[in-house]
């Protein structure tokens, strides 16, 4: 680590850094870059957003700086917050003064007085993230470490620099950032640190869901989001977030017979998807998939367990799930619904002789989401019988070789019966009603069925004619 703490002075041995510290200079000022920045240069981690603690007004210094920097540079002033930020070459620079804080028992919003460096460093809430370096001219590259955050780092664990209970307690979104952190740097959380996690989880509930769900968006957009999710469950935070996710969790047996623990099974399914999209959106989907699992469990004696339609009933449950988790409400919802609802459809066909005309329904269902859909469904196989394995996936890859060759054949996503509903009703002189559905799902199914080709009009005039009478319709004079 400490060949690391050369190479950090390395990287700040730059315009820009010398710059800051000779305007904090000018003006009697120390000054130091502190937290994520910090940590992610000794990580090696990208980082464009850089924070600045000085000891007195943080605008004041911005102010310095913004001048110094010149032309192309950007200041925005916070003075209800005491803080501004320098924007200038897509880098953002963040200047405050250094704080102290104290909380009331009902929220998350401090109390704000001027403080020390010490005071405002011992108010993080990680070791790893209350390391700052000076950059004034005299001290230039010091690194302050009070709290061994450089030690932590490199053992690779989470620890906060006081109390954790008085930590969490103060400010419960922290737990979910300690997670979040966990997942990104995959770092454990010292022990004495998750069990104040565990004693403080309820004080969660004084946390807006918007904050919670942006901790849980970086999670999923980790490289292995299973480990922010078992450790939701495991300090008892998922079930006062998520509790449909966290009823996934634990096998039952009756005679002898239990099922899988369906809430492992999705983590793996997560992490299958998440190694071969970074499409958030469908992590959510392999994330809810099996979602109505423990509300359709059902012993039979014959079959064991049973989970009948749990895609259906699933997909139902997206929406308000949603609702209550302040995810969005628009088609990424409808997105993760329909992947949900349709995540058996492509797993039957491998069990099965692969008809056209299954193939046909399941590409016309799927549409745009059916590459995403598949994507989903082999993430879905997580036997430990490789043979079995094996099997599935070269049934998945012949399903992929019959939509390429259909889609080929007759463009099936573009296929829209030859006769619509207005002319059905201008034909017939009527203004609605069930028999227009009918005659148009017949029609539609025979193009899906290969029983009438694509923009046939005469055979699908002739059809509609046949229905019609079947239901008591005629051509109008």
């Amino acid at each position: 680590m400490i060949n690391r703490l050369d190479k950090v002075i390395t990287l700040i041995d730059t315009p820009l850094y010398h710059t800051i510290g000779e305007a904090a200079d000018s003006i009697d000022r120390p000054c130091y870059a502190v937290g994520g920045c910090v940590r992610d240069m000794f990580l090696e981690r990208p980082s464009k957003d850089i924070d600045f603690v000085t000891v007195g007004s943080g605008i004041e210094l911005a102010e310095v700086v913004a001048a110094r920097l010149g032309k192309g540079t950007h200041l925005t002033v916070f003075r209800n917050f005491g803080t501004a930020q320098v924007k200038r070459n897509g880098m953002e620079l963040e200047f405050v003064g250094a704080r102290r804080e104290s909380y009331h028992r009902n929220s998350r919003k401090p109390i704000v007085e001027d403080g020390t460096l010490e005071e405002d460093l011992s108010r993080r809430d990680f070791t790893i993230n209350a390391l700052a370096l000076q950059v004034n001219s005299k001290g230039f590259g010091q690194l302050i470490d009070l709290f061994d955050g450089l030690a932590d780092m490199e053992a690779r664990i989470l620890r906060t620099p006081l109390d954790p209970d008085i930590t969490f307690s103060d400010d419960p979104l922290r737990m979910m950032r300690a997670i979040r952190f966990a997942t990104q740097l995959q770092f454990d959380i010292f022990p004495e640190t998750f069990e104040a996690i565990r004693r403080n989880a309820e004080r969660i509930k004084i946390i807006s869901r918007e904050r919670i769900v942006d901790e849980l968006m970086k999670i999923m957009k980790s490289p292995r989001p299973s480990i922010g999710w078992q450790l939701l469950l495991d300090c008892g935070l998922l079930q006062l977030i998520m509790p449909e996710l966290a009823a996934m969790q634990g096998v039952e047996t009756v005679n002898g017979r239990g099922h899988k623990d369906n809430f492992s099974h999705t983590l793996e399914v997560l992490d299958n998807v998440s190694a071969k999209s970074d499409n958030v959106w469908l992590r959510w989907a392999a994330l809810m998939h099996d979602i109505a699992k423990p509300v359709t469990k059902r012993w039979d004696e014959r079959a064991g367990w049973t989970f009948h339609n749990h895609n259906f009933v699933g997909s139902k449950m997206v929406p308000r799930i949603f609702r209550y988790m302040r995810l969005p409400q628009d088609q990424k919802m409808k997105y993760v619904a329909k992947l949900v609802e349709l995540h058996m459809r492509p797993i039957a066909l491998v069990e099965e002789e692969v008809t056209d005309s299954a193939v046909r329904r399941l590409i016309n269902d799927a549409g745009e989401d059916l590459e995403d859909l598949m994507t989903l469904c082999e993430a879905d196989i997580t036997s430990k019988n490789r043979e079995k394995v094996k099997r599935l996936l070269n049934n998945f890859a012949l399903v992929r070789e019959k939509i390429a060759d259909l889609n080929v054949r007759d463009e099936i996503r573009k296929l829209q019966p030859p006769v619509d509903g207005n002319e059905i009703m201008e034909i017939f002189g009527i203004s609605g009603g069930p028999v227009i559905g009918v005659i148009k799902s017949a029609l539609k199914n025979a193009i899906l069925d290969g029983i009438i080709a694509p923009n046939d009009r005469d055979a699908a005039m002739e059809l509609m004619y046949r229905i019609a009478a079947e239901n008591g319709l005629t051509p109008k004079a």
